[in-house]
């Protein structure tokens, strides 16, 4: 069931995901289209998340999006107390000292793997400074081998950073780590299932990075609303290989699963161990923490000796 609507008011909407956003030229959204997507989101009582661009928007379109409860999401240029979300794509512009104003947002860092794996010790100086950090790889598709054992190296830095945190008092909430050590079921994207997103072009698309790959890969329109075909394909319980997994903290992102292996219910390898490094790592942790701090004395996370849940189902036919 829907829950929430994403709209992208630009076509230079900044990207917060996996996906590259490459326009360049500016289209905002009718002012039309936005006040019949708002509309459309009252009746099936969906949350509203607003994609900024990097300029300010013309003040009728500011008391259009007042008009209703909403989560800004928008790049760090922009920063506002009215932001819910910050994104940037340079870790140098994240906060160096925590203040009221920086942990009130959720800060999502987008970064390639060579620019983590060589700044990774810089980086984790400014979670101290932050509430929420989401840090997501942009080319995770690129994984190799050799990149998976460098991934856990990072990782088990991150864990030595969130320890030290955790021992003073402070609980920052970074993704890789904190969320499958909080979770208790997936928490995926669940995009085309919990939520639509509403393209400057008055069409509605699986994600931004749908709309932003292929405008002609649309799901309907604000006429006769989205229609989107083999929906059952998003769901987690019609994922063969996702259904049996437990990295809750994965996104589980379908774009970039029909991106690697033509299928939005089938990540790729690379994906999963991406995701299963992290769940082991917050595993790890949360061993740690319960030795030295005695926190989360109620959790647990069961040891595994896979990366991939591919490798269950070879297991199985063998």
């Amino acid at each position: 069931m829907l829950q929430y609507l994403i709209i992208l008011l630009d076509d230079t909407s900044v990207s917060y995901c996996h996906y590259e956003n490459t326009k360049t030229e500016r289209r905002l959204i009718s002012l039309d289209d936005l006040k019949t997507g708002i509309f459309f989101a009252m009746k099936q009582n969906l949350m509203i998340q607003f994609v900024y661009p990097d300029y300010e928007l013309p003040e009728e379109y500011g008391q259009v999006i007042q008009s209703i409860d909403n989560h800004k999401i928008a790049p760090c240029s922009i920063l506002s107390d009215e932001t819910n979300v910050c994104v940037t794509c340079e870790w140098e512009k994240l906060p160096q000292e925590a203040d009221t104003f920086s942990k009130e947002f959720v800060w999502v860092l987008r970064i390639s793997k060579n620019n983590l794996f060589s700044n990774y010790e810089k980086l984790s100086l400014r979670i101290k400074a932050i509430k929420r950090l989401n840090l997501v790889i942009t080319d995770v598709d690129t994984f190799r081998e050799e990149d998976f054992s460098i991934y856990k190296k990072v990782l088990s830095h991150f864990q030595t950073v969130l320890k030290e945190q955790y021992s003073q008092d402070l609980y920052p909430q970074f993704n890789l780590l904190s969320d499958r050590i909080l979770l208790d079921s997936m928490n995926n994207c669940n995009a085309g299932v919990e939520n639509i997103t509403l393209a400057p072009n008055g069409r509605f698309y699986i994600c931004p990075a749908f709309y932003q790959e292929n405008e002609m890969d649309s799901v309907g329109n604000l006429t006769i609303g989205p229609d989107i075909t083999n929906r059952v394909l998003y769901r987690l319980d019609h994922a063969p290989l996702c259904r049996i997994c437990d990295a809750y903290q994965c996104k589980r992102c379908v774009w970039l699963s029909r991106k690697t292996t033509l299928e939005v219910n089938t990540p790729s390898h690379e994906q999963c161990v991406v995701a299963h490094l992290e769940r082991n790592a917050g595993r790890e942790l949360l061993l740690e923490l319960q030795q030295s701090e005695n926190r989360f004395s109620g959790k647990s996370i069961e040891e595994i000796d896979y990366l991939d849940p591919f490798d269950i189902r070879k297991r199985e036919r063998e």
